[in-house]
């Protein structure tokens, strides 16, 4: 299932992340979870969450009704939030 998580990945959510110069990376998926981790301009920025939740979470239960949460283990404190300088 990790490479077809990969693939939806590729093909519809990073095109959209890295336009913003953000990405995420698959960290693995357990029993229904997924486990992701945001970078670039992702990690810090305030709105991951709603990109997260709103956006990757949605899209991953429309092909995987089986999963039922993405977490994320960015830390996102580290990070620097793209739109402030």
């Amino acid at each position: 299932m990790m490479r077809q998580m990969e693939k939806l990945f590729d093909d519809m959510v990073r095109p959209a992340l890295k336009a913003h110069g953000g990405d995420i990376e698959l960290i693995d998926i357990d029993n229904d979870k997924v486990y992701v981790k945001m970078t670039g301009g992702c990690q810090g920025c305030a709105s991951s969450q709603a990109t997260l939740k709103d956006g990757v979470e949605r899209l991953v239960k429309q092909h995987y009704p089986d999963i039922s949460e993405i977490i994320d283990l960015t830390d996102h404190a580290s990070g620097d939030n793209p739109y402030f300088s």
